[in-house]
């Protein structure tokens, strides 16, 4: 099966949210889960964190883990390709909670011979990658990454695959996307709304 590198920062990466830390320790593990529970349906989920209950939840969930070599996006991802091993794999973000197995199916079969596929978010960095090998992965996330990842390869090719394409950066994108998440995010935000009326 294809692997499927999962990079997750844990709450420290979602400061954007502007929510407080157990809220957004919460919601960042409610997403990772729904990416796995997606990603494993579909391919063989490699987790690359340095979060302890991240590392957990990814065990707990069957997933391979692989210890977050320190750095961003970059060297995480490069870690977990490098223990993925050798054939196509893709590169999945874990903030991208509406995915479902179809999705990575999509992904993995978009992917074109000796090249890369791509899933651009709507702010211009990239969701997903697909990879015909490991080799051809760079470190280059950041403001307007789709546009560099695109020149990597011979053949890149961007896939609209609009559940990969949306992630959750903002409360407003949660709120936006609440009906389409997962089932653990979606109950996430719904003990959350309790508690904030309690």
């Amino acid at each position: 099966m294809t692997k499927v590198v999962v990079p997750f920062a844990g709450s420290g990466g979602k400061t954007r949210l502007g929510a407080p830390r157990a809220t957004r320790r919460a919601l960042s593990l409610a997403m990772l889960a729904d990416v796995l529970a997606a990603a494993s349906a579909a391919g063989e989920p490699v987790v690359v964190t340095g979060d302890e209950a991240g590392t957990a939840l990814a065990r707990e969930l069957g997933s391979e883990t692989v210890a977050d070599p320190g750095g961003g996006q970059g060297p995480a991802v490069a870690a977990g390709l490098a223990a993925a091993g050798g054939g196509p794999a893709l590169v999945v973000n874990a903030d991208v909670p509406c995915a479902v197995p179809a999705d990575f199916r999509a992904l993995v079969e978009a992917i074109p011979a000796g090249g890369i596929a791509l899933v651009e978010a709507l702010d211009g960095t990239t969701n997903a990658l697909g990879l015909s090998s490991p080799a051809l992965f760079a470190p280059l996330y950041g403001p307007d990454s789709a546009r560099r990842f695109r020149s990597l390869a011979v053949e890149t090719v961007s896939v609209a695959i609009p559940n990969l394409a949306e992630d959750v950066d903002t409360l407003a994108d949660l709120e936006r996307l609440q009906l389409r998440c997962g089932p653990r995010t979606q109950a996430c935000l719904a003990e959350l709304a309790t508690t904030e009326r309690a």
